[in-house]
């Protein structure tokens, strides 16, 4: 029986842990991103508006600690939080 984890095992699970989990609307916001849409269409398929789109975009980019649209679709995908 293994009793402790290689430190750089730790590391690199650690990495892809996400302290604060996307919520349900940001993972719905994510999807429709992952299917090409704007964010202008994201806020009439969801409902709110363009600003509440950006917003959930910048809270998914700081919790997947990446820059842009592609990055947060690939790290989301790696992680299983958006299955496509």
């Amino acid at each position: 029986m293994v009793r402790h984890i290689h430190r750089e095992i730790a590391d690199e699970i650690a990495r892809h842990v996400i302290d604060d989990p996307l919520s349900d609307r940001e993972i719905a916001v994510l999807r429709l991103i992952a299917f090409g849409r704007a964010n202008k269409q994201v806020a009439h398929e969801l409902g709110v508006s363009e600003e509440t789109v950006k917003a959930h975009l910048k809270s998914i980019f700081l919790k997947l600690g990446v820059a842009d649209r592609t990055h947060a679709i690939t790290v989301a995908s790696q992680r299983g939080i958006l299955l496509l």
